[in-house]
């Protein structure tokens, strides 16, 4: 083991530039396989490297956990539904957090090891980092799962709860750091475990794209801290590579949204939402059929489709892409428009059109494809409520007002599938679903979709 030490630097060095290849490849789809390998290359060296360099290791405990572990992430990674994704995502960040609250809570408890001022406010920043990011994330996993409802949790007290919360656990740890008084760090670790809570209840559905975002960033600077207190460089690295990473990602997706990540945080539409929301029952919107809406992109020049949520909720995005295949048949130039957060997750519609094969070329951020809608025949949307809601342009009294949309307004023609008019996941109307030009097309987008393709291939150009 001691001769392996002297290496241990240089392989992590090598780690730490594996993990910087990793975020490079993931900036773009068509470079994301190699970059997720060369993150699995990094991480295997650093586990290696770590395992060997262990003084008294227990080696039966450390390698049972380690196969029992990649058994479980081996299994749901191949059994995942791609819907499932952003909460499987945000239980990832929590198990992050709750291994760097255990790890905190055994250096504290480890008979003969001292603390000095430094690592005791490593581990104290770790620690409650740690903690807020276990609790914020299950509750995030509870709504983006539905198993909590994506509705804030209201009140005028919710705010003073979470002030005196904040200032309590920062009055703990500081108890902890002055005197090292271990009661006070349990007191501290619980109290940051309650603020997780009310920290991410009061956020609304709309907010999640960002919340994962952040609780990504947190899960990484929560394994920095503890990186410092176990005095291992590459784990002070990769923590720093999430944290940093996940921080310029919330502030892309606030721009996004037009929004300060406080506002997110402490304010945010989720909590406004359903306020002056007219009945869709008083308002008229016009319905067809899958045959109809098959008849006027076969016929079109030019089609836009907008995925949302509910497409990957009827897991028709191969569906989809038949769809796009059809229409490029019979010569209709067919692309598709993404919006930063649609979905539940950042990126979550990219993942579901490249599952489905589509070609990145034919996929169009929100930026270089809003000039297009003008001068579009057709746009289909699938799914999607709030990122093509007008209000966020035309109603300074929206809870959206600002937010960047996809102007599919602007197009000749509007498609629309949803199961029915209820509101999307922010709990917003939408003025677009009551467009004369809209014939809104009702049912599972599976099957809609699938009768479409029909449709299609069935008539002519």
């Amino acid at each position: 083991m001691q001769n392996f030490a002297q290496y241990a630097d240089w392989a992590y060095l090598i780690g730490a530039v594996l993990f910087i290849l990793t975020l490079r490849g993931l900036s773009s789809p068509m470079s994301a396989v190699m970059g997720n390998r060369y993150g699995m290359m990094g991480m295997g060296l650093a586990v290696v490297t770590t395992f060997f360099l262990a003084s008294n290791a227990n080696v039966v405990m450390i390698l049972g956990a380690m196969v029992l572990g990649a058994i479980i992430g081996i299994y749901r990674a191949r059994t995942v539904p791609m819907t499932q994704m952003p909460e499987t995502v945000a239980m990832m960040h929590s198990l992050v957090g709750l291994a760097a609250v255990l790890i905190a809570l055994a250096a504290v408890f480890h008979q003969g090891m001292t603390h000095d001022t430094v690592h005791r406010f490593e581990l104290f920043v770790g620690c409650f980092v740690g903690a807020i990011t276990f609790t914020a994330s299950v509750i995030a996993w509870g709504k983006l799962s539905a198993k909590l409802g994506a509705r804030p949790l209201k009140g005028v007290w919710v705010k003073p709860v979470q002030a005196l919360l904040f200032l309590l656990m920062l009055a703990l740890g500081g108890e902890y750091f002055v005197s090292e008084n271990v009661q006070a760090f349990i007191g501290m670790t619980g109290v940051a475990l309650v603020f997780g809570y009310f920290w991410i209840a009061p956020i609304g559905g709309g907010d999640m794209p960002v919340v994962v975002s952040l609780l990504n960033s947190l899960s990484g600077w929560a394994a920095a801290g503890i990186g410092f207190t176990l005095n291992n460089s590459m784990l002070i690295i990769a923590g720093s590579l999430v944290g940093s990473s996940g921080a310029i990602l919330s502030y892309i997706m606030c721009r996004a949204m037009n929004r300060s990540l406080l506002n997110v945080l402490f304010g945010g539409f989720g909590q406004t939402a359903t306020v002056d929301v007219v009945d869709a029952g008083e308002r008229s919107h016009r319905a067809g059929s899958p045959d109809d809406a098959a008849f006027l992109m076969a016929n079109a020049d030019s089609v836009i489709i907008v995925p949302g949520y509910g497409m990957a909720q009827a897991r028709a995005q191969n569906a989809v892409k038949e769809l796009a295949d059809a229409l490029k048949s019979k010569g209709v130039r067919t692309r598709y428009a993404i919006h930063p957060v649609a979905g539940r997750m950042p990126g979550h519609m990219n993942v579901l059109l490249a599952e489905a094969d589509v070609s990145y070329e034919e996929v169009f951020e929100m930026e270089s494809i809003n000039s297009d809608f003008a001068a579009t025949d057709v746009v289909l949307v699938i799914g999607a409520n709030d990122v093509v809601n007008p209000a966020a342009k035309d109603n300074p009294a929206s809870p959206i007002y600002g937010m960047p949309i996809l102007e599919a307004s602007r197009a000749r023609t509007i498609l629309v599938i949803k199961r029915s008019m209820a509101t999307g996941y922010a709990g917003l109307d939408n003025d677009l679903f009551y467009l004369d030009k809209t014939m809104m097309v009702f049912g599972d987008a599976k099957k809609v979709v699938e009768d479409m393709v029909k449709g299609v291939l069935g008539g002519g150009h």
